[in-house]
């Protein structure tokens, strides 16, 4: 088995879609108060690209909601979503340029909301760096999907057909 390393934030100082694509394979950590380590391998994930995106919530501009994007790469966004389910999105680039890939699933939890509510994910990961001295972390174990797909954004027909029907959705199927 191959060792693992823990992505750095220079791992995240890239375009919002080659990370969303590099993250599929990549595997998700997060530790909880007794120091139990759940992983779970990323299957599916969007890109959410900056203001001009209508998609984005950084679209209306930098709000106390949003104010987490805009920080540099590597920590995590969180945000509650129909009042129920946590979402977790990576921020991506540098600080100032509000982008972030939104982790939809792994190979074995499909939905966001309940693979945050399996690893425990809730608004106190918000702006949480995303390293091994913190409570989340991803490595790469040298996952290489064979196949990589791609497709329109689920669930953002309010930003029009132009920004819904781009293709920022990324997964891979293990079969």
């Amino acid at each position: 088995m191959k060792q693992s390393t823990v992505l750095t934030d220079e791992f995240f100082f890239r375009d919002v879609k080659i990370v969303a694509r590099r993250l599929l394979g990549k595997t998700l950590c997060t530790r909880d108060k007794r120091g139990n380590i759940k992983r779970e391998i990323i299957a599916e994930t969007e890109a959410y690209d900056g203001e001009s995106d209508l998609a984005c919530h950084a679209s209306k501009g930098k709000t106390p909601r949003t104010s987490t994007m805009y920080r540099h790469g590597g920590i995590c966004y969180v945000y509650l979503c129909y009042g129920m389910h946590w979402m977790l999105n990576v921020v991506t680039g540098g600080e100032g340029y509000p982008a972030a890939v939104l982790i939809r699933g792994s190979v074995n939890i499909k939905g966001p909301g309940r693979l945050t509510k399996y690893l425990g994910v809730n608004a106190a990961y918000n702006g949480m760096n995303l390293s091994r001295n913190s409570s989340i972390w991803i490595e790469d174990m040298g996952i290489k999907p064979s196949r990589i797909y791609n497709g329109p954004r689920v669930g953002v027909g309010y930003a029009g057909p132009e920004w819904s029907n781009k293709p920022y959705r990324f997964w891979f199927s293990k079969h």
